[in-house]
């Protein structure tokens, strides 16, 4: 993966507005002075950064750069510090979509994504898969409806999470399901032990992924979030609205600015208001309307990934189901054999108690006083006899007590 990482990623860039700073150190980034941010702790971080031709770089940028560069706040590019553990988070901003998904960590813009650079093979993954579609789509997609840069960018984000997490739950499910019909079998400490760390996996587990399955269904409940993340739509009206101002300037008519009152008759300016409220109301139903084929195809994106995750979570609750079977049927089984035990104690405790009453009456003709029972040859063989028949009989008695009350079983 190094090598695909080598041949995939050229060297940082040099000579722009992104690039890492002269040995001097009075490079500037984006307008800004950079000379003193190394001294101060704060340094460049290294991006990946890939572009909508699949063009991908290496870029070295200091924060306050990017926060420029992509107009977000200091806050939402902590989500993407690996230093910090925060939950699966997807912001929709004015500029921006800022994506933490489990290791995929990156900011797409309208036109280029900015993902963290890093060794891990889920990050390189998803850049060579953005790569290929990038290139697949440029050559034979030409339909209408095809997905804008951002939800491209997103959808690969989306399905590199969703392809980790599933992993991660079918490895938990091959190594769960034989160490539990091995401790319904033998319950040991070991067995015990190694359980008890398997289902602290799958809680972590879960957990993350629920918290992945929220962050989607909230964005799909959320029309006005979904819009926000259009991004190519917001930026082509910026565009046009900039080109028509401009072209407007040049013709020497702005249809923006009221006519003069002085050089205007009245039924002018009547005429000028009436048709400057109807192009208002058009343009503002082409927008409405274009905002919501937009949303719809983002929610069919969003409804895509959130079935896979749902799924995702619905194999770890059934193990965690499974898990829970398991500790009722170990409990029935360490219930059963308490069970026994008392069972075994109360007929030892029976058993010691008619033998104490057949050593008490041993006792008493071992004591050293004269009774004319001493005098009769063989009677102490039939007192014994008597005693022992006596004792058998109580303890068949206190049996069958037991067994009329249900104490144990018939």
């Amino acid at each position: 993966m190094s090598d695909l990482k080598d041949r995939l990623l050229p060297p940082p860039l040099r000579g722009d507005s992104f690039s890492r700073p002269s040995s001097s150190g009075r490079q500037p980034l984006l307008g800004l002075d950079v000379s003193g941010l190394t001294k101060r702790g704060q340094g460049l971080k290294s991006w990946i950064r890939v572009d909508a031709f699949a063009n991908t770089q290496v870029i070295e940028v200091d924060k306050f750069s990017m926060m420029r560069r992509c107009d977000l706040p200091a806050r939402d590019l902590r989500l993407l510090d690996p230093l910090f553990v925060y939950p699966s988070t997807i912001l929709g901003r004015e500029r921006a979509i800022v994506v933490n998904l489990e290791q995929i960590r990156c900011i797409i813009t309208a036109d280029e994504v900015l993902l963290l650079n890093s060794l891990d093979d889920y990050v390189l993954g998803y850049v060579v898969e953005l790569q290929q579609r990038l290139k697949a789509s440029s050559v034979g997609d030409t339909s209408p409806d095809y997905l804008p840069f951002e939800f491209r960018a997103l959808e690969v984000a989306l399905e590199a999470a969703c392809t980790f997490l599933d992993a991660q739950a079918s490895e938990l499910e091959i190594e769960a399901y034989p160490l539990l019909d091995e401790l319904t079998s033998k319950i040991s400490t070991v067995n015990l032990e190694r359980v008890r760390r398997l289902k602290s996996r799958l809680v972590a587990l879960t957990r993350r992924v629920q918290k992945v399955r929220d962050e989607i269904e909230q964005l799909m409940d959320d029309d006005g979030d979904m819009a926000e993340m259009y991004l190519t739509e917001k930026k082509k009206r910026v565009e046009g609205s900039l080109y028509g101002d401009q072209s407007l300037a040049n013709d020497g008519v702005s249809f923006s600015a009221p006519v003069s009152p002085v050089s205007s008759p009245p039924s002018s300016r009547r005429l000028e208001k009436s048709l400057s409220f109807a192009r208002s109301r058009h343009d503002s139903a082409k927008s409405s309307e274009s905002e919501n084929e937009n949303i719809e195809e983002l929610e069919m994106l969003l409804e895509a990934y959130f079935v896979v995750i749902d799924s995702t979570l619905n194999k770890l609750t059934s193990l965690k189901e499974y898990i829970d079977d398991t500790e009722d049927f170990i409990n029935i089984q360490l219930d059963n054999v308490r069970n026994q035990l008392i069972q075994f104690e109360l007929l030892l405790t029976t058993a010691t108690f008619v033998v104490a009453i057949f050593g008490v009456v041993a006792g008493i003709f071992g004591m050293n006083f004269e009774i004319d029972l001493f005098e009769q040859p063989g009677a102490f063989k039939w007192v014994l006899t008597i005693t022992g028949v006596c004792g058998v009989l109580v303890f068949l008695g206190f049996l069958w007590f037991y067994k009329s009350r249900r104490l144990m079983p018939l």
